[in-house]
């Protein structure tokens, strides 16, 4: 399993618009993708914004590339998102998951 990690600090005035797009679009998007798992976003205060960092998991490195293209370490982020954001990344950060634990439940 493969996690794909980027940030960026969206305008305090587009935190929820921008959060939409991820739900409506991006992840709409990814979840008709082979190889896509799921998607975690957090969310934190920042000056002038929230940042927010989104991950994916995917199967692996080639199953990223239908979303990504052929450079799978650049940050895919659309004209409208750009946008809305104050700064962000443009490359991704990959990892290889090699070890997960879940808590019992309490």
């Amino acid at each position: 399993m493969i996690v794909r990690q980027w940030k960026g600090i969206v305008k305090t005035e587009m935190a929820d618009a921008y959060l939409g797009h991820l739900q409506n679009v991006t992840f709409s998007q990814l979840n008709n993708l082979p190889g896509f798992h799921s998607a975690s976003v957090f969310k934190r205060a920042v000056t002038g914004g929230y940042e927010c960092l989104v991950i994916t998991y995917w199967d692996s490195l080639q199953a990223i590339s239908q979303f990504a293209g052929t450079d799978i370490d650049k940050a895919v982020v659309p004209p409208t998102v750009k946008q809305m954001m104050i700064e962000f990344d443009d490359h991704v950060v990959h990892y290889e998951v090699k070890m997960e634990f879940s808590g019992r439940n309490r």
